[in-house]
């Protein structure tokens, strides 16, 4: 059977040209607490939590990683609203304004993982996939 309906258009999150910069003067300086005052600063800006949250997980802090991804991805889902998203749809890996949210998604899914929550990781992984699936396939690459 064939689905009739159209697809939703792709939801693109608006430029974030302060925060971008910020973010960047943070990997320049490459601490946490540079991290940390990007997430302060621009509090409904995904990409400064999922930094947070890689960071914390590739440093074997699971806790802190869920906490800052699920941040990241609940400012995200705020955020995709605000920008016209119902719900579902297409939410491109290629926008670059989209990837915070992206990459919170998959840290929450990985250390949803971890801390034995099967349900919620599978449950982001496949978001993740039905957002894009070229972003599960960029971010599983690093």
């Amino acid at each position: 059977m064939q689905n009739l309906l159209p697809e939703p258009p792709a939801t693109l999150l608006p430029v974030h040209e302060e925060a971008d910069a910020a973010l960047a003067s943070a990997a320049e300086q490459d601490t946490d607490e540079a991290y940390a005052e990007v997430a302060a600063r621009f509090p409904t800006y995904s990409a400064g939590w999922a930094a947070l949250a890689t960071r914390a997980l590739d440093a074997g802090q699971v806790i802190p990683a869920y906490a800052y991804a699920r941040t990241g991805y609940h400012r995200g889902l705020d955020q995709l609203r605000r920008s016209g998203w119902k719900g579902h749809g297409p939410v491109p890996w290629s926008h670059r304004p989209n990837r915070g949210f992206l990459r919170c998604l998959y840290v929450l899914s990985r250390a949803a993982g971890e801390i034995g929550e099967a349900d919620e990781a599978a449950r982001c992984a496949q978001f993740l996939r039905d957002c894009d699936p070229a972003a599960g396939d960029a971010l599983a690459s690093h």
